[in-house]
């Protein structure tokens, strides 16, 4: 059997996170991807961004040595392929390409600026494929620090994607256009109508929810379970989400704007549940550097 050792780094607005994966390969066999370890850095690029336009030089010094320590610890882990990407923050921030170069020179880290149907390809691109059945459809909802993204799924495939500004760092810091949430609705009723659907919710704050309602893993959560949490969520302060549900403080200031944006996405499909199978874009990642290698 060869194992073979692969790097994700993913680059978000509210966190940057590096999956190290093996991928063991037996003739004759599928291979099997093992996720070895993952390195989640709090450094919020997007509070920068929404509120100034670019990176501060204070997240530029730090985002330099969270990528000089992704590196080491890549090096330490023998990876012999890896892909960096900025996702929401960077792309919108008048310095992400400045920020990019600085980076490379630093840490030797190349990373890449990706659009938002490139993040849906990406996404799909993971275990996610192997998830979704052929006679049901989906929506894929992915809840970032700076962006939404909707992809519709049908016959196991991507029908439409699309990227919508609404992010749970952008509506922290107030920079959400009030209409993008109608525009976010109009989009659905054009492209969904009265399809019956399920969703499959991607992103840090609802697998944290998923994981703490005792549901049994493989198990979709109901649409009246999101409501209700995220009611009890919005009526206690960030110090009572962090003690009660044992949150980080970079989860439990944002939580609450994640579920916003997912009960207003079950409220305007009529899905009645939502799979949160753990699968982000990291995971999307390592398939892309695995088919290159491929290749």
């Amino acid at each position: 059997m060869k194992i073979r050792k692969l790097g994700a780094i993913d680059i978000g607005s509210n966190a940057m996170r590096l999956l190290i994966n093996y991928v063991y390969e037996e003739e004759g066999k599928a291979p099997i991807f093992n996720k070895a370890s993952i390195v989640r850095m709090p450094i919020r690029l997007g509070q920068d961004v929404f509120t100034d336009g670019k990176i501060s030089n204070v997240n530029i010094d730090r985002i330099c040595d969270a990528m000089q320590s992704y590196a080491l610890m890549m090096k330490v882990y023998g990876i012999e392929s890896y892909k960096a990407y900025a996702t929401s923050a960077m792309r919108e921030s008048k310095n992400g390409k400045d920020v990019v170069k600085k980076v490379l020179k630093k840490a030797g880290i190349n990373i890449e600026i990706i659009d938002g149907k490139t993040e849906a390809e990406l996404l799909f691109n993971s275990e996610l494929g192997n998830f979704v059945k052929d006679d049901k459809t989906y929506l894929y909802v992915d809840v970032g620090g700076g962006s939404t993204e909707l992809t519709l799924l049908k016959d196991n495939k991507i029908s439409v994607s699309k990227s919508f500004e609404v992010g749970t760092v952008r509506l922290l810091e107030g920079k959400v256009n009030p209409d993008t949430f109608k525009i976010m609705q109009k989009w659905i009723k054009d492209n969904i109508g009265d399809t019956e659907l399920e969703l499959i919710g991607s992103g840090g704050n609802i697998n944290h929810i998923y994981k703490y309602s005792g549901i049994k893993l493989g198990r979709p959560m109901g649409s009246f379970y999101v409501r209700k949490h995220y009611q009890i969520l919005k009526s206690l302060d960030t110090d009572e989400r962090m003690q009660r549900y044992n949150m980080k403080p970079d989860r439990a200031d944002v939580v609450v704007y994640a579920l916003e944006i997912y009960t207003n996405v079950l409220k305007w499909t009529g899905a009645k549940i939502i799979h949160v199978p753990k699968i982000g874009l990291s995971d999307g990642i390592i398939r892309s550097v695995y088919q290159d290698l491929e290749e």
